[in-house]
């Protein structure tokens, strides 16, 4: 029997952008939030370092636009910046409102404000924070407030499947209607339908091999989206955070920025710092340039790792600026206080994603995009440290207010048609779905990583058209599954970082290749667009564009 749902609201996505976009909007609002796991599990529970915000008198709006457009390489939109730097500092009262627990210190007055540390490519302190687990802080917070609320309902375990758009129906207007979206615990296809649909659903870095990102993280916004008909810019600009704790068992730990913003060394295996003679900045140079050098000095000297010092600093300074991490190194057998820990970067996010506008709408009506799954223009070719929560929050609030502008005038949408697995089969052969992920995780890493050549990426590009076909086959004649979709959606990803990498004949941020190191000054500095396909009716669930 097919269970459909209506609402007015359905956000993909549980993390700081989706739970932000559902508490803003107001109460008489039928609203369904979908989270592919438990509804705190995501890349905001993981975030360790804060929210960039000018909270300090000593500090400027302009000198927070300033730094983040010096990290983003010359590709922000400097009034995407400026809209988002001005509104910060509402979006963290916003959230004390919420009750998140910011870490507070007493200033040299004795007054108790809210400590503010530093991070890479910032050049004051603004990052406001909670001890090192602000993303949990923020997380379950957040979370705790939806579950209170009478209008939101949660939805966990559940993986949407693809978007249904009035295009796709055969229907006029092409607006997003909602989407189909796979029961995990029953492994049933239900259909929300929707006045309007929010993708928070985070970026694409287990596209990667190493990545210090949550399981969840698989591009499935970005590809719905692209499936649905949005464009995608920036594709090829993937950050890896340099330093991820480096252990068989960690499953890359992320080690914050703010270990090197509070004084933290990078150091090669006999104990030589090696940042200071690389860039003037040292260990607070932005993210691009310190992985770059991390890799370079690995593969330079054919090790696994590098190290990270903090140890010359107090043991109750670190114990007390770094909790989380400093039980973390523990269980591993590194004691922080006392050594450098090893260290290796990690994909870590996405800077590229959905294009939107300054109200988060994408290209298909009905339909927005918040958080790391958008392209706002406001990173760039590079994103610089805190600005990650501080975009989902501003956007969040954006986006509610534009959709309560719409309320009142967009209709339910019509009844929508049940998914179709008249025509498939159980799978035989789930080894397929296995072998494809990891080639496909590995070959992206190898050939599509922090260094990139011609040769690597056509190469890459000739293995993702191979997968993707075997992939389209395979999904065409076998019932869906996570993996499956989870799959579908990775490849299709990856081979938008590949096109767009390839389409980009410089280095400039995130996107390096020995090809061509430099970046190109002829002219102006434009983002990479890709436009989407035509949508096509497919034989199974031709509303979803499968």
């Amino acid at each position: 029997m097919t269970v459909q749902h209506d609402f007015d609201v359905l956000i993909i996505g549980s993390g700081a952008a989706g739970l932000s976009v559902a508490l803003r909007l107001p109460e008489t609002t039928r609203i369904a939030v979908l989270s592919k796991s438990e509804i705190e599990e995501g890349s905001t529970l993981y975030a360790q370092g804060g929210i960039a915000a000018v909270l300090d008198s000593k500090d400027s709006f302009q000198s927070h636009v300033e730094d983040t457009l010096v990290a983003g390489a010359g590709l922000c939109e400097p009034k995407v910046v400026e809209f988002t730097v001005n509104h910060a500092p509402a979006c963290i009262d916003w959230l004390i409102n919420e009750h998140v627990p910011f870490t507070q210190a007493r200033d040299a007055d004795g007054v108790l404000r809210y400590h503010l540390t530093r991070e890479g490519g910032h050049s004051h302190r603004r990052i406001i924070h909670a001890a090192d687990a602000t993303g949990r802080a923020i997380e379950t917070t957040l979370a705790s407030d939806a579950r209170e609320r009478p209008n939101i309902t949660l939805h966990e375990s559940h993986i949407a499947v693809d978007l249904i758009t009035a295009g796709k129906l055969g229907l006029p207007g092409g607006r997003c209607l909602g989407a189909y979206v796979l029961d995990r615990s029953t492994q049933r296809i239900e259909t929300f339908q929707a006045r309007f649909t929010v993708l928070a659903t985070g970026g694409a870095s287990k596209v990667y091999l190493y990545t210090s990102n949550p399981d969840v993280s698989t591009g499935d916004g970005i590809a719905m989206a692209w499936r649905a008909g949005c464009r995608v810019a920036n594709m090829e600009f993937n950050q890896f955070h340099p330093t991820c704790l480096y252990h068989p068992h960690a499953k890359s730990f992320l080690i914050t920025e703010a270990v090197r913003g509070e004084g933290g060394r990078l150091l090669l295996p006999d104990g030589t710092r090696f940042m200071p003679g690389l860039d003037p900045r040292a260990e607070l140079a932005p993210r691009d340039i310190v992985a770059r050098a991390i890799d370079h000095e690995m593969k330079r000297l054919g090790v696994e790792h590098v190290l990270l010092d903090i140890s010359h600093k107090p043991a109750d300074f670190i114990r007390g600026h770094f909790p989380t991490i400093y039980e973390k190194c523990l269980e591993f057998g590194y004691d922080m206080t006392r050594e450098p820990i090893p260290v290796v970067p990690a994909a870590h996010y996405t800077c590229g994603g959905i294009m939107t506008n300054l109200q988060a709408r994408t290209d298909v009506a009905g339909l927005y995009a918040v958080g790391e799954v958008a392209y706002t223009g406001l990173h760039g070719a590079n994103r610089m440290a805190s600005n990650s929560l501080l975009e989902c929050l501003v956007f969040a609030d954006s986006a509610a207010q534009d959709i309560v502008a719409q309320l009142e005038e967009v209709p339910l949408p019509p009844q929508l048609p049940p998914w179709d697995e008249s025509r498939v089969t159980d799978s035989d052969e789930e080894v397929v779905v296995s072998h494809n992920w990891d080639e496909l995780r590995r070959f992206m890493w190898d050939y599509v990583g922090i260094v990139r050549t011609n040769k690597r990426l056509e190469r890459a590009k000739r293995r993702v058209e191979l997968l993707r076909r075997e992939i389209r086959e395979y999904y065409s004649h076998f019932r869906v599954t996570d993996d499956l979709l989870e799959l579908r959606n990775l490849v299709e990803v990856a081979d938008l970082i590949i096109r767009s990498a390839m389409s980009r004949k410089e280095s400039r941020g995130l996107h390096y290749t020995l090809d061509y190191p430099r970046p190109d000054d002829t002219r102006p500095p434009s983002p990479t667009v890709l436009l989407p396909p035509q949508p096509t009716f497919r034989r199974r669930a031709d509303a979803a564009g499968a």
